[in-house]
């Protein structure tokens, strides 16, 4: 499993909680991103998020890397991207 990290940075709580609603509104992710699930760490007090993008391959992480770079900003976002990261994922354990 791989993970592409977008940090987002100058946003607040109502921009953050509407990021949300939107994401989990969606049918699935964005066309051309193979994603295998999302996951959104919010810091409403500090105004950053981190996005994590899962993906099932290396080919899929950079394929949707590519079109995440290349799409327009979400209508209404606040804030920036300020990194994005590629990772292989070490561990992925729920309970």
């Amino acid at each position: 499993m791989y993970a592409r990290v977008a940090r987002w940075e100058g946003s607040n709580a109502e921009a953050q909680q509407q990021m949300a609603g939107m994401i989990n509104a969606s049918e699935g992710p964005p066309e051309g991103v193979p994603s295998s699930g999302i996951m959104v760490l919010n810091d409403p007090g500090e105004g950053r998020s981190l996005v994590i993008a899962l993906f099932e391959s290396e080919e899929d992480m950079r394929a949707g890397d590519e079109a995440l770079r290349a799409m327009d900003r979400p209508e209404g976002s606040v804030g920036d991207v300020s990194s994005i990261e590629l990772y292989e994922v070490g561990v992925d354990r729920r309970m």
